[in-house]
């Protein structure tokens, strides 16, 4: 049996009269993953009473809980949409208020909400969102700065006039505007631009302690909810990293875990093949693989930007060396050098990088100087952060683009 030790928040372990409230069984299933549907399982093959039973039968028709081929319970593509709403809530009242509600991009023309301001018009600018008041108002005004010039010449103004068809002194209509290239004025749009995200969550055995796993899963699925609801046109894929890497499917984010930590020696140094990584043991912290998984799906991505975020709580102790991979622990400078080598590749791509750093634990704090060295030579954010701001870190660099130091000079 494995125990797994963190800091008590003081709330109860939730009976068995208040764990089947949906809410109460999603934060459940959220914080211990597979295990918890493991229990909800031996519970459903061996109720201890009729209430429990038929507590977890009603989970069934109500769509919550679902059975694989196999018999084994799984969540439904229902309860994870209710799962990442109620996270897309819960993070949203915590956010300052004040904060912008989308990637915005000010151009002229149509594709977003028209805003206040006009611009000169440009060549392949669209002409259907021309500002008549303002563009007659240049044409006057350009009009009217000709015939003062004639008069300092000597010339006698001319009485044509601004009104089109209007008559002047004589009886004779006067002159119609010319308009002028240089008159047009378009109005200003907010712009609509997408943005494919890689957000690459550390799953190393030290993201157990503190929430640390369980606060960045939530921020996840939020994020999930929000791009389905307010960005269709962004794209936001999920990649785990530990001793190796690999893409989370959008149904298995709430049941991602930690890797348990295996090995306890003082000193490790291993070197397994790629195809035998399973075999190893899984708590190291790869992200170099991490980062060469996003930067291949990155690629397929059309969108006009492109940002990898990195949720983490140290520094890599494995990558990737030819067809092998080295486990080293304590950190070694190789794996530093190979990870900070695959981040300036991903920016050399056109990849923006944001770093959230989890740094509860103080006498682990050295580790930080790796977060600064990355943000340097990539010119990206570098944010030092609490599990429990990590929610408001995310959306504010996701929404609104708000930069934050990005490295110490």
């Amino acid at each position: 049996m494995k125990y797994f030790y963190g800091e008590f928040d003081g709330e109860e372990f939730p009976t068995q009269d208040k764990l089947f409230g949906f809410d109460n069984l999603m934060d459940f299933i959220l914080q211990y993953g597979d295990q918890a549907l493991k229990a909800l399982q031996q519970m459903m093959e061996n109720p201890k009473d009729d209430a429990q039973s038929e507590l977890l039968e009603q989970l069934l028709k109500d769509g919550i809980l679902d059975k694989d081929g196999k018999g084994r319970l799984r969540l439904t593509p229902r309860a994870i949409g209710r799962m990442q709403r109620k996270a897309l809530i819960e993070v949203f009242a915590n956010l300052k208020q004040g904060q912008r509600e989308g990637h915005e991009k000010v151009t002229p023309g149509s594709g977003g909400e028209r805003i206040e301001g006009t611009k000169a018009y440009e060549f392949g600018d669209p002409v259907s969102e021309l500002d008549l008041h303002a563009t007659l108002s240049n044409a006057m005004k350009r009009a009217t700065e000709a015939r003062r010039q004639e008069g300092t010449k000597g010339h006698s103004p001319s009485s044509d006039a601004f009104v089109p068809g209007s008559p002047n002194a004589a009886g004779r209509p006067r002159a119609k505007i010319d308009f002028s290239e240089k008159d047009f004025e378009l109005h200003l749009h907010e712009g609509v631009t997408s943005c494919s995200t890689v957000v690459l969550l550390d799953m190393s055995g030290s993201m157990m302690r503190y929430g640390r796993f369980l606060s960045a899963k939530k921020v996840a699925m939020a994020m999930q909810a929000l791009v389905r609801q307010s960005f269709p046109q962004d794209s936001i894929d999920f990649v785990g990293f530990y001793s190796g890497a690999a893409k989370i499917p959008e149904i298995a984010l709430p049941l991602a875990m930690p890797k348990p930590v295996t090995i306890y020696d003082y000193q490790v140094r291993l070197k397994v093949p790629i195809d035998q990584l399973d075999k190893a043991p899984q708590h190291f912290t790869n992200l170099h693989m991490g980062l060469q998984m996003a930067r291949r799906i990155l690629r397929k991505r059309a969108s006009e930007n492109k940002q990898i975020f990195i949720i983490t709580d140290g520094q890599p102790t494995a990558h990737v060396e030819g067809d092998n991979v080295l486990l080293l622990y304590p950190p070694d400078p190789r794996s530093t050098a190979a990870t900070l080598k695959e981040a300036v590749l991903a920016v050399r791509e056109n990849c923006r990088i944001a770093t959230f750093a989890l740094i509860e634990d103080y006498w682990g704090m050295d580790w930080v100087g790796f977060v600064d060295q990355l943000a340097r030579l990539t010119k990206g954010l570098a944010f030092y952060t609490s599990s429990g701001e990590l929610a408001n870190c995310i959306m504010e660099s996701y929404l609104s683009g708000r930069k934050k130091k990005a490295h110490i000079a």
